[in-house]
């Protein structure tokens, strides 16, 4: 179509200032050149010539007010700054339920608009307000697969990722860069199947201290815990968790040595659940373990019952480029009810904890007590710094010098 246009304009000039002979003659050209029809290839020649002016078009009125987009980026605070496809199959419960405490102030209409909001049109809305903050789409995760051909410890039943109940576990240490002395951990236990997941932190990694921090996140989950699956640390691989997991006949593996990945699941909520909201600092106070457990107590209603969460259904290479297509997004309390696993008086029990939520109120609370726990943790005196022993380290680095040198110092 660009070389017939092409040759249409190189002749147009010539029609139009020929004689009737000349103009029949391009004519005949331009026919044998393009095929037209010779009605059409008139036309396009006096079309060439001219120039045409488009008239404007009536812009369309917006549908969207600035009050349904303030309330959009209100329940995207709320639910913590999820992407469009994960925010909008919240916003049918967050909705309503932030109109119900007074967060926001929206007419039936309006509500109805926010709550029918595609996500392709959440993501344009909010990307202002996302630049303004400072919002990255980066990924700080890659997806791995369990290995469960190879289990050392006696087992009862086969490993099913599709029925609730198979966990992975693992330990966050809240040692801020310095791991000289005790300091508190956070216990990550995550549902491959719906994604439920429970923290819970101790003091230290003592395998007493994680063995009743298990039990007591058992306790919490709205299913029984069938299976757990852990990485190759002592603090679980050792005789009082697999004789607690004997005395319960739960199926108990471990992941290949040196191989993170085969605990993606829950090596991903260390960074959503524990990171995002306690952050990197140094934990080590029995009011720190206090703060961090009622922390956890909180989010577990409000990231379980509120926020959604997006599966990998299939990845396929295809060349140098890698397709991978998620499931739509539902909360772990969904994936949990559609599974068919609950009984009749744990899934009343849970719609009435959803519906008990007040969502802006609850984050505001956990916000509170994160800067409270920051705070403890900015006021402290830096923990010792180990010396350096300058008869076995030849070449000892400055800064590991220099840092003690300061050390002692202080305390003479």
């Amino acid at each position: 179509m660009g070389q017939r246009r092409a040759v249409t304009n190189r002749l147009a000039a010539k029609y139009r200032h020929g004689n009737r002979a000349e103009k029949s003659a391009i004519l005949d050209q331009l026919v044998e050149l393009t095929g037209w029809n010779r009605d059409h290839a008139r036309a396009q020649l006096r079309r060439a010539g001219t120039v045409r002016v488009a008239a404007p078009r009536k812009a369309r009125a917006p549908l969207y007010s600035a009050r349904v987009i303030a309330a959009l980026e209100v329940c995207w605070c709320v639910a913590r700054f999820p992407a469009g496809k994960r925010l909008a199959p919240m916003l049918p419960t967050l909705v309503p339920m932030l109109r119900r405490d007074g967060e926001l102030d929206l007419t039936d209409t309006e509500a109805v608009l926010s709550i029918e909001m595609s996500a392709a049109t959440i993501d344009r809305r909010l990307a202002p307000a996302k630049e303004r903050d400072g919002f990255s789409a980066t990924s700080h995760t890659k997806p791995g697969s369990m290995l469960k051909s190879q289990i050392p410890i006696r087992t009862w039943s086969e490993w099913d990722e599709n029925t609730p109940g198979f966990v992975e576990i693992d330990l966050v240490g809240h040692e801020g860069g310095n791991s000289h002395g005790e300091f508190c951990f956070t216990l990550t236990v995550t549902d491959i199947a719906t994604g439920w997941t429970v923290n819970r932190s101790v003091p230290n990694k003592a395998a007493i201290n994680v063995v009743a921090a298990i039990d007591h996140v058992s306790s919490k989950f709205p299913f029984p815990i069938l299976g757990i699956d852990s990485d190759n640390g002592s603090e679980f691989i050792n005789a009082h968790l697999f004789d607690y997991c004997e005395a319960r006949r739960i199926t108990f593996t471990r992941s290949r040595p040196g191989n993170k990945n085969d605990g993606c699941h829950v090596e991903q909520k260390n960074w959503t659940h524990v990171r995002n909201l306690v952050g990197y600092l140094r934990y080590d106070t029995d009011a720190e373990l206090e703060l961090l457990n009622e922390i956890w107590d909180l989010d577990r209603g409000f990231t379980n019952l509120l926020c959604a969460q997006q599966k990998l259904v299939s990845r396929e290479r295809v060349g140098a480029k890698v397709i991978k297509r998620h499931d739509t997004a539902r909360t772990p309390h969904q994936r949990a009810v559609a599974s068919g696993e609950l009984t009749s008086g744990r899934k009343a029990a849970l719609t009435r904890e959803l519906n008990g939520l007040h969502p802006g109120q609850l984050q505001r609370r956990i916000d509170r007590l994160a800067e409270q726990l920051a705070r403890l943790a900015l006021v402290k005196r830096p923990a010792q710094i180990r010396r350096v022993n300058t008869a076995f380290v030849k070449t000892p680095r400055p800064e590991l010098l220099g840092e003690a040198t300061k050390t002692a110092s202080r305390r003479s």
